[in-house]
Parts: structure tokens; sequence; C-alpha cells
């Protein structure tokens, strides 16, 4: 039997830091693994101290730390480590720095006191020293920008390192070349595939920039399911379970397909929700597709549908915010002065426009009416309004329909339009084009947040069904209403090819379990689905405030403690907003009080930054961070409820709003804490259960 090698972060960083000279050796010793990598004498040994299944092969002086299971063997990190025994047993080198003796999270989350600034006393030699000096050699085997040197040189000690203002993954790799790693915490890296040995050597010469992530099983199985059937598949999944890792490699999957049945310039559409994300998956997919990446397109599916209106009739303008306001006030006057029917039937029609928001009307005809692409007001009195909590009656939609014509002659008469009407626009010209412009596979990736006519533009771009591959989490949507997929296009019927992730990739059991929790309320989609998780670590926190000075001096402390803990740099915290306003204030704060932090919209996302990430809770969408507050909720009209709005359109802004909470707790990976304002929290800050959620004493 032959085993497949593949790798953690860990081992290469470590490989890179051994000096040429051992380096063939050690790539040697691993193909003996290919063959049989149970243990053998005193060459493959057991290590004990570990939880997991761990073993050590020799190599000279060096030693490779592996695990393996049936037909793979893990390479976990290789470096000079000693042989210790007790007894008879090879144990574990104790860890120089050791994660498990800092400081328990739970004590970190009670707002200190201001501290009074005096001159930073003497360092002293109690220390927690690097037990590796870092020198310039090592920096270069590393290969660590010059620019970075004269930082890292300067640091003695874990803190110093842990603060450094250089990029993250610099970070990982000179931590695991300068300390002993904790190979338990190793074994939940992601995996990647080794390939051949050769691939190794040429990675530590520079010539190979990176690995491919190996899949784990049942994420495989959906590369190629289904792909023989006659209709599209659906792959749901929660927060963290990998979908849009398994939509790249399907689209690495269809493009060989294509290719090899003679298809010579293969074209399909990857399509994605926001920007940051066409950004990201540009770049997987660039390292995934290699040359054939050209015969990709990556955009979200609004930039399409407008390159395709662009073309064929021209510019589009699209009306503000401020815009529609106006123009639906006066297309309200003019409604209410011009009601069909008897007297009662008016009357009926008035009390409704006039108790409905405007905010709502407005979604009613968006979401409803204009991406459903309803034409008449039968089809309106006759359709189902899933995800919309205030009943509207025949009578009632009469009057919404009403209003409905007299706003689309004022956006007529100014020459504007809306997003719902734009994307039909674009659907009913794709519909009546003599050569359209089809993809012969399209790739919907975060297909929960796209409406009724996106989802039919997409469907229509893509030539045959069976390649048509879409990834939904219902729970994840903000924008959209719940609809049925056969109602949105007949082709979107998934009977026998609906798959579903189960394992959570991204965050621990205890911050998936709380927000599910939270969420159960808002929830749009319940499958009685039994989670996987392979992480587990501390509970999520949730911590009451005064004011916006504590709140600021808490995050600091939450985020340097938390960052310590899990040996990483300030650039793996984001703290996320309720809005723009709250985010730049939080992070002038964090930076005043000497943590650097910058507020990043959608469009000025820079992940690599080595700083405090401040972003709004929908920009957030689709991200992920190691560590994680939800903050800026003190003085903000969080959630924003117009005046006078009904009850039942209240509650549905609530779940509306539950589920954009849900999606911030579900973008931490390792810690979480949502911090709440003491005083008059907004109902959506309260009723964490405390068996799941760490509520100190200052929380409710």
């Amino acid at each position: 039997m032959v085993f497949e090698i593949i790798h953690k972060p860990t081992f290469t960083n470590q490989l890179l830091a051994i000096p040429k000279e051992f380096v063939m050796q050690i790539l040697e010793k691993i193909e003996f693994l290919r063959d049989d990598p149970s243990p053998h004498g005193s060459v493959k040994k057991k290590l004990h101290g570990y939880k997991g299944n761990i073993y050590r092969l020799r190599s000279g002086v060096y030693r490779i730390v592996y695990t393996y299971g049936d037909g793979w063997v893990a390479l976990l990190g290789v470096d000079a480590r000693k042989d210790i025994y007790k007894g008879d047993k090879l144990v574990a080198e104790e860890t120089e720095l050791n994660v498990s003796q800092l400081p328990d999270m739970a004590d970190l989350l009670t707002p200190q006191p201001q501290p009074t600034y005096t001159a930073a006393p003497a360092k002293t030699e109690d220390e927690n020293l690097l037990p590796t000096q870092i020198d310039e050699d090592l920096l270069k085997r590393l290969r660590v920008p010059e620019e970075c040197f004269s930082i890292l040189l300067a640091c003695r000690t874990l803190d110093d390192l842990t603060n450094a203002k250089i990029p993250d993954l610099v970070r990982e790799r000179v931590f695991d070349s300068v300390t002993t790693p904790n190979f338990d915490l190793v074994l939940n890296q992601p995996s990647f595939l080794t390939g051949s040995t050769d691939d190794l050597l040429r990675f530590q010469e520079g010539d190979l920039l990176g690995f491919l992530l190996k899949l784990n099983p049942e994420q495989e199985k959906f590369i190629t399911w289904a792909s023989e059937a006659k209709g599209p598949t659906l792959l749901k999944g929660g927060p963290g379970t990998g979908k849009s890792t398994v939509a790249l490699y399907r689209t690495r999957e269809i493009l060989t397909r294509l290719k090899a049945e003679g298809v010579e310039s293969p074209k399909i559409l990857f399509t994605t929700y926001t920007n940051a994300l066409v950004t990201f998956s540009k770049q997987l997919l660039r390292q995934l597709l290699g040359e054939d990446f050209h015969h990709v397109e990556v955009k979200t599916a609004d930039k399409r549908l407008q390159a395709l209106v662009y073309r064929t009739s021209g510019d589009h303008t699209i009306a503000s915010s401020s815009q529609l306001q106006q123009s639906l006030k006066v297309a309200l006057a003019e409604a209410l002065a011009s009601l069909p029917g008897n007297l009662l039937q008016q009357q009926a029609q008035r009390l409704v426009l006039e108790r409905l928001t405007p905010d709502y009307l407005l979604e009613e005809i968006g979401t409803v009416i204009e991406s459903r692409e309803l034409k008449t007001l039968e089809e309106y009195q006759a359709t189902s309004r899933a995800g919309r909590a205030v009943p509207l009656n025949r009578i009632q939609r009469q009057a919404v329909w009403h209003l409905r014509e007299h706003l689309n002659q004022q956006l007529s008469a100014q020459g504007l339009e809306t997003w719902e009407q734009l994307r039909s626009r674009a659907l009913d010209i794709l519909r009546t084009m003599e050569n359209p412009p089809l993809y012969d596979a399209v790739i919907v990736d975060e297909a929960q947040d796209l409406p009724p006519n996106i989802l039919r533009f997409l469907v229509q771009l893509c030539k045959a069904p069976n390649r048509l591959f879409i990834t939904a989490d219902a729970n994840q949507s903000i924008y959209g209403s719940s609809f049925r997929w056969g109602n949105v296009h007949s082709d979107l019927k998934f009977v026998g090819r609906t798959g579903i992730l189960r394992v959570n990739h991204r965050t621990t059991q205890e911050i998936n379990e709380a927000a599910h929790n939270y969420l159960q309320s808002g929830l749009l989609e319940e499958e009685p689905i039994e989670w996987q998780y392979i992480h587990s670590g501390p509970p999520p926190a949730v911590r009451a405030v005064a004011d916006t000075a504590d709140e600021g001096r808490l995050l600091v402390q939450f985020c340097r403690a938390a960052a310590r803990e899990f040996r990483l740099g300030i650039g793996a915290c984001a703290v996320l907003t309720p809005s723009e306003r709250s985010g730049r204030d939080l992070a002038g704060q964090l930076s005043y009080l000497g943590l650097e932090a910058t507020f990043m919209s959608s469009g000025e996302l820079d992940l690599s930054k080595p700083c405090i990430k401040v972003l709004t809770l929908k920009a957030a969408k689709g991200l992920e961070f190691p560590i994680v507050a939800i903050a800026g909720f003190i003085g903000s009209r969080f959630p924003y409820m117009p005046k006078g709005t009904p009850e039942e359109a209240a509650q549905e802004i609530l779940n509306r709003e539950r589920r954009t909470l849900f999606v911030g707790m579900t973008r931490a990976m390792r810690a979480l804490l949502v911090v709440v304002p003491e005083q008059k929290a907004p109902v959506l800050l309260q009723g964490f259960d405390k068996s799941l959620w760490n509520l100190g004493s200052s929380a409710a």
C-alpha cells in the first residue's frame, strides 16, 4: 500500500528554517513514510504526551513529526528536537511557550480601571524570552521580506513577536521556527497536498509558492457528486463548512471535464455576493487553475448583468436612496389622491399605505414585486410573500400595486431605475437576444442573498443545467427573503441533487453552538443536522459596558490577551460594528489607546494589513478572522426601526438583524466577544443563554 503524503503549514514553515545541507536527507526519509509509517525500532516511534497519535521519524540530528491514518500520512513538523525518554517511553518535549499556561480568557474580559501612565519599568530577567534568538540568517531562510528584518531582529520576547507590525504569515513562520509547537494544535491546521518530495525541495528553494488545500472526504464527495445528472446541484451547509472551497474545486473539475470532452476554449462564470469575496475567490482560483484561470470569469452577478445592459442599451442610472425616498413621497401623495374602487375599498387602501413605513413599502415593491418579476396585479395578489411578516390581503395589495405604478412613473420621468428593475431588464434582454453570451458552466456561491430575478439571469446564462452549481445557507441571508427554489425557475429543482456539508472547519464548537442558539428565533430554514467540529476552545463571551471609554479599554484588553493566547498578531483581530460611523469611531479610539486599528469598507478591504480590522457586520460576510469582537452599539440606532413601524414589520426587521449578528458571530474562528451597552441594551443584545455564553458578572 502506498500512502498519500499531506502536510500542515507548521511543517513547511519549519522546513524553510533548515540549512540546505540537511534538506535532501530529510526528504529521502519522508519517502520511507509512503510505504510504511507505522512505528519501527528506534527510527519511527510514537510520541507520548499528546492527545493525538503523533510519531517522530529520525533523520540525523533532525526529527520529522507526523501522524497517519487510512491511506495518508500528515507531516506536522521538522526540527532539531531531542529524544526525551521517561522509562521506556519517548515523550514530547515540553513546549517553551505553553499556551495553556497563559491566563484564561474568562479572566481577561472585565474592563480595568484607566491606567496611570508612568515611565516603562526596566525589563527584568523574568521576561518570557524567545527560546531561539532571531538572526538575519534565519530570516533569510524563512524568506521574510527585508522590510521586516529590523522589526524582527529587535524581538526578544513572546510579547515582542506578538505585537510586531508584520504580516501574519511572516509571524506564523517565525513562531514555528523559534518555538516548539504544540502538535495537538497543529493537527487542527488545514492540510495541504504535498505531491512529490521534489515539490517540497522546490518550495524550500523558493521555486514553488504554495500547495493546494487537501479537502476532507465529505468535501471531496461534492466535487464530482451529481455531475452526470440532468439538472443543477445545490450544496448547503452552515458557516465554516467549506461551501465556497468546494465551489472553487468544482470549478476546476468542470473545466477539466469540458476540456476532456473537446471544448477547446471553455468559458465558466464564477459568481459570489460581494466585491470582497470576488477578490478572494480570484486569488484562490489563480492558484488552483494556474494557466487555465483565463477560462473563468469571476465577478458579482450585478457586475455581469450591468455589463450586458450597458453593451445592449447604453448607460443606466440607479436611483440613490434619497432620490428613491423623494420619488416615493411624491408617488404616495399621487396614489392616495387616486385610489381605485368604492369608498370602503379606498379607505382600506388608504389605511395600509399610511400605516406602512416608506422603507417597508419600498422593500415590498422591490423584493416581492420587481425581484419576482410580477407583471400584473393578479399575479401579485396570488403570490406567496414568504419572508414578509406583515400580512396583506387582496385589497391592501391593490393599494401597494397602485403606489408602485406611480413610483415607476416618477422614476421614469427622471431617467432613474432601481436595482431590482435593472436586474429584471437585464433578464428580459438576455431572454430575447439572438446570440446570448452563454457560459459552458455557471458556479453561484452564497446564493442565499440573491433575489429571484438574479438567479433566473444566472440560470439563463448557463448552457447546460447539469453544469450549474449553487451553494447556499438560508440562515446567513441578510438581504433576501425566503423563497422556494422551484418558484424561482423551473430548472432549479434539486430533487436528489441537494448535498449538505456537516463538518465545521472554521469556528470552534463552542462559538458555533452559541451562535446557532442565539439565532433560533430568526431561522429561515431549520433542518435536523448533526454538526461535526474540528476545533474547540473557550466559550464566547458577552460583556456590558457603561460608556464608550470602557468599551475601548475592554476591546484593547481582549484583543491583546486573545492574540497572545492563540500565538497570533494583532492583525488576526477584527471588530465588527453595526454602522460605518460607529466603526470609524471605534477604530480611532483603539488607535488612540495604543492598538493600531483601521476601518475598512468592503471596497477598501486589506486583510494583509497588520492592524485590527474594523468593518461593518454586513461587510464582514464571507470573511473569517481568528479573533472577533462585535461592538459599537452604544448610542447607535440598532436595529434601525422607523417611527410608526407596525408590530409585524418590526418583528421582520428584528429577525433579519438577528441573522446579521449571527453572520458576524460565525466570522470568529477561535475567540468571540460581544460588547453590549449596560443601559438600554437593544432587544437583540439580550437573552444570551448562560450555558453557552460566558456572561461574567456584568452582562445580562
